[in-house]
């Protein structure tokens, strides 16, 4: 649950519409720059450094763009609905337009990998995705994504995206 813990509603843009995959990743290091009195260009500059080893998508329109930083001492994430979606070179070519953003201390790297596991068994069901790309607001993502917690499977949320994936 530690990924969720540190996403604010703050840190949360629907509908970021961009020309592609450095534009994207510098608008959302501008803002989590603004969130964290953070360099927006050290971001930047982390995230690309990552992606050059290989693209964060993992796929099914998921993005999951980190950096392991020495200047923060909690983690910070964001999380951003990009519309129109943008090639990432995802795995399965797919666009991608869930951008899950995570800022992690490095003095906090033994606890990274977990939590990034549990990121990825989130957005894995496809319930939760679907409900992200319906929400209406910030406060709506909040809920699907602390609804997690609540064993996914067999009880019923209250937000209306993931009420309206339900139904169908």
């Amino acid at each position: 649950m530690m990924t969720f813990s540190n996403l604010s509603e703050d840190n949360i843009t629907l509908d970021l519409a961009t020309k592609g995959k450095h534009s994207a990743l510098s608008r959302i290091a501008v803002k989590l720059a603004r969130g964290t009195g953070l360099d927006d260009r050290a971001i930047l500059r982390g995230i690309w450094r990552r992606e050059r080893v290989g693209s964060t998508a993992i796929g099914r329109g998921i993005a999951v763009p980190h950096v392991l930083l020495r200047s923060i001492s909690s983690p910070v994430a964001s999380f951003t609905r990009l519309a129109p979606p943008i090639d990432f070179n995802s795995p399965d070519s797919d666009p991608v337009d869930l951008v899950f953003t995570l800022l992690w201390p490095r003095s906090e790297a033994r606890t990274f990998l977990p939590a990034l596991s549990r990121l990825f068994r989130t957005v894995r069901a496809p319930l939760i995705r679907e409900g992200l790309r319906l929400a209406q607001s910030p406060e709506e993502v909040m809920a699907i994504l602390m609804s997690e917690a609540r064993q996914v499977d067999g009880i019923p949320w209250r937000t209306n995206a993931t009420h309206s994936v339900a139904l169908r």
